[in-house]
């Protein structure tokens, strides 16, 4: 009887031994995935703030955008198409202008893009990015 009671022991214990080498593979595989993962951004490079605002008005060429995306020069509401046309008009008044985007915190990113590659085809290459605070 005793010989029979070894064989029911040594067939009932599980060896855990190739569940453990799947689970370290995985988590090495998964290790060394993450770390290869590139988020792509844009830096901004934010000027420092001041108490008095500047009279930017007079010597730059200041966009404004709006929440919804609508792009104002001055007083007046533009479309984007027409930004390399009034930058060149503006550049010519006033060649040492530079372009300054005041965008609002809720507007997409990708009107402030157009913006500055309007500028840029224009030939003003110092753009700035002001953000407005949330209110």
């Amino acid at each position: 009887m005793a010989i029979g009671k070894r064989r029911i022991e040594e067939e009932s214990q599980i060896d855990l031994t190739p569940m453990l080498d799947v689970v370290f593979i995985m988590l090495i595989f998964f290790i060394v995935t993450a770390s290869f993962i590139n988020e792509t951004a844009i830096e901004v490079q934010r000027p420092p703030t001041t108490d008095a605002p500047p009279d930017l008005e007079n010597r730059n060429i200041v966009f404004d955008i709006g929440p919804n995306g609508d792009i104002t020069l001055g007083d007046r509401r533009i479309d984007i198409r027409s930004v390399r046309a009034n930058v060149e008009r503006l550049r010519a008044e006033n060649p040492e202008a530079k372009v300054i985007i005041s965008s609002d915190p809720k507007a997409k990113s990708a009107v402030y893009i157009k913006i500055a590659d309007q500028a840029r085809e224009a030939g003003i290459y110092d753009i700035s990015l002001a953000t407005k605070e949330e209110t």
